[in-house]
């Protein structure tokens, strides 16, 4: 592989269950944190060039890493590209910020609409590919505009309704842009301790009901239509279910987590299970919303 240290701090061989919320993976031919939106932009361009596979990676929050590694470039923006402007009540930031951290600047500004994002553990870019969503909120009801790179290396700027939003999904996801950076359009119609009120309700619910204490990739299925995935999979007589150390959570039936050591086999096997035991016993296919990289 080249050497990708123009673009910023670049690690050869880099184990993968660093840098991903399942704990789980094995190493990459390289890892690159790019020092700024024109390194990142300049790094896409030479691994295309040298026809080099890359992935980029926002907080690891949504990804499983084979076991057997990735043999290609991995790109993470988890602690780059994370610059953020306020105009008003309009909040722009890069791609790399956490939308925790994003939810209270805009919470330190007094500027409301970001509560229902103060909770969910990805970075501004894969959650505006996917319309990240929970509880009475998706990034869909507060973005205005957003800022992505096409398959030409040409930066663009698509209006909310460019992106064609959709429940998990986005223009963005179905063509493979990558996202740069997003504007907000917030409210200034609460005090700041109402917002602050709304996050620790949302967190706090969170908290009670998912498995936070153990590492996972989210969600792991997305909702189908007329059903809640963890209730099925609760019906299906799943919860608790074990595969080597991947476990259907007893909190919520709706997370695979890493309860032992799990490899990326054992999360995968026990997702296969799920998916046919719940379509043999209620005819729903369960569409996993976890990426799979590498293998």
């Amino acid at each position: 592989m080249i050497n990708f240290n123009k673009y910023g701090k670049f690690l050869e061989d880099e184990p993968l269950n660093k840098h991903t919320t399942f704990k789980i993976g094995g190493r990459a031919k390289g890892v690159l944190i790019p020092d700024d939106e024109q390194s990142l932009i300049g790094a896409i361009g030479d691994a295309k060039e040298q026809n080099i596979e890359y992935f980029i990676m926002g907080n690891g929050s949504n990804v499983l890493v084979d076991d057997a590694g990735y043999d290609g470039l991995v790109i993470i923006l988890k602690s780059t590209l994370n610059r953020v402007e306020i105009r008003g009540a309009e909040v722009s930031a890069g791609a790399g910020i956490s939308l925790r951290e994003l939810a209270n600047i805009a919470l330190d500004n007094s500027l409301s609409g970001l509560e229902f994002a103060h909770g969910i553990p990805g970075s501004l870019g894969g959650g505006v590919i996917m319309n990240a969503g929970a509880y009475d909120g998706e990034l869909k009801d507060v973005v205005k505009s957003v800022r992505i790179l096409d398959e030409n290396l040409d930066i663009r700027e698509l209006t909310n309704e460019e992106m064609k939003f959709a429940y998990r999904n986005s223009v963005a996801q179905e063509k493979g842009y990558v996202v740069l950076s997003a504007t907000f359009s917030l409210r200034r119609d609460k005090s700041k301790e109402e917002i602050r009120e709304k996050m620790e309700d949302f967190w706090q619910r969170r908290s009670s009901k998912q498995p936070l204490e153990y590492p996972s990739a989210g969600s792991t299925f997305r909702r189908p239509k007329g059903y809640f995935a963890g209730k099925l999979i609760d019906d299906s007589g799943l919860r608790g279910a074990r595969h080597g150390g991947a476990m259907v959570s007893e909190k919520h039936c709706g997370f695979v987590i890493n309860s032992d050591n799990a490899t990326s086999k054992d999360v995968k096997e026990l997702i296969e299970m799920i998916q046919k035991i719940v379509y043999d016993k209620y005819k729903v296919n369960l569409v996993c919303e976890v990426k799979f990289i590498g293998g």
